[in-house]
Order: C-alpha cells, then sequence, then structure tokens
C-alpha cells in the first residue's frame, strides 16, 4: 500500500503563490500517479491536477491553467503543486491522492492524504 500526506497550505492573498507538497511512502509509491483535488466548503470534491509515473503526461483542471503546475521528484517520492495567480476561489482543502492509473476521476484514486487547508484572501 501506500501512504499519503499533504503539506504546505495557509493563508495567502489574490495573487500569491503556495507550494503543496505531497509524501508518499510505499515500495512502489515511485510507480503511481499522482492527483490533486480539492473541496470548498459545502461543495463536492473536484479534480485539480494529475501526472503519472514518469512525470511525463500531466493533466489540469481548465480553470488552473497557465496558474498551477504539477511536478514530482521520485528520487524522494515527493509530488508537488505550484499555484501562483491564486484567486479567492481558489480556497479549499487539497487533498493528494495517488493510484497505478493516470485519472482525473477521483474514483479510480484507491490512497489519498488528509488535505490541507489553502485560504485565499480578497
Amino acid at each position: 500500500q501506500v501512504q499519503v500526506v499533504e503539506s504546505g497550505g495557509g493563508l495567502v492573498q489574490a495573487g500569491g503563490s503556495l507550494r503543496l507538497s505531497c509524501a508518499a511512502s510505499g515500495r512502489t509509491s515511485s510507480r503511481y500517479a499522482m492527483g490533486w483535488f480539492r473541496q470548498a466548503p459545502g461543495k463536492d470534491r473536484v479534480f485539480v491536477a494529475a501526472i503519472n509515473w514518469s512525470g511525463a503526461i500531466t493533466y489540469y483542471l481548465d480553470s488552473v491553467k497557465g496558474r498551477f503546475t504539477i511536478s514530482r521528484d521520485n528520487a524522494k517520492n515527493l509530488v508537488y503543486l505550484q499555484m501562483n495567480n491564486l484567486k479567492p476561489e481558489d480556497t479549499a482543502v487539497y487533498y493528494c491522492a495517488a493510484d497505478l492509473a493516470l485519472s482525473k476521476e477521483e474514483y479510480n484514486y484507491n490512497y489519498w492524504g488528509r488535505g490541507t487547508q489553502v485560504t485565499v484572501s480578497s
């Protein structure tokens, strides 16, 4: 199995930046696709970004394209979400997830972190 822990959330003003980190542990964790999802209060959890095991393929939610970048360092078992030009609508709990197949759908991910809060003020 894979254990997943997110970090790096916080409070930032609109237009600012944050970098989220996801630490994945397990013998085969470097072969897993990784995804970022977010959930705002009172709303469903939605897809944000994903990256395949090698880092060669990435997917993004349309509203974050050009602002967010997902990357990974397999030697350190870390996945990052660099978030630039943040907007109030980006406010949510951000979750990191892992599975063997690259996907935009949360039901395809078996391993989840507990989330990290990102708050963007006006």
